[in-house]
């Protein structure tokens, strides 16, 4: 059942934002446990990072947010086309005229990464319309700037020079 009334529904939106930046917050928290050698307090950050996920998906399906895979797929291209348009562009702008050059960097990073993201979600969707699934083997994700690739990756990343070794895998 989804949740109608306006009150309640803004304050289920503000938890699941909450939610989802502590599930985010946890995770890098555990990554910096696990490279200060701290595995089993890595482990409880990685435990209780998915609790924060569990709530911010109930609330975002107690929302109707959450549709058929076209649906999704759509709601993607659309905020990472947002993204792309307007967000980022705003935020590198603002960053370089303010001086701050690790925000220039991040958001630079953020937005390049982005673009590929919004049209392997619109080939993704052509082919979820048709009831087909994407052919990918593998996709790599940059570990330094978030640049994705399907299949195979670069030598070195396009935008931020990483070596291929550096690149995520999932298969």
């Amino acid at each position: 059942m989804v949740v109608k009334r306006e009150m309640t529904r803004r304050f289920l939106e503000e938890a699941f934002a909450g939610e989802s930046m502590a599930h985010m917050r946890y995770l890098i928290f555990a990554e910096k446990a696990e490279q200060e050698g701290f595995p089993n307090i890595a482990k409880l950050f990685r435990a209780i990072a998915y609790a924060e996920f569990v709530h911010a998906k109930n609330h975002f399906v107690a929302l109707g947010k959450l549709g058929k895979t076209p649906e999704n797929l759509q709601m993607g291209i659309e905020g990472e086309t947002f993204e792309v348009e307007e967000m980022y562009p705003v935020y590198n702008k603002t960053a370089e005229f303010q001086g701050e050059k690790e925000a220039v960097r991040t958001t630079h990073y953020a937005l390049e990464a982005e673009k590929i993201h919004a049209e392997l979600y619109r080939k993704a969707k052509e082919k979820a319309e048709k009831g087909e699934d994407i052919e990918i083997k593998k996709v790599y994700i940059c570990p330094v700037c978030g640049y994705t690739a399907v299949d195979e990756a670069p030598d070195h990343c396009p935008v931020c020079g990483a070596p291929k070794e550096k690149f995520i895998v999932f298969e």
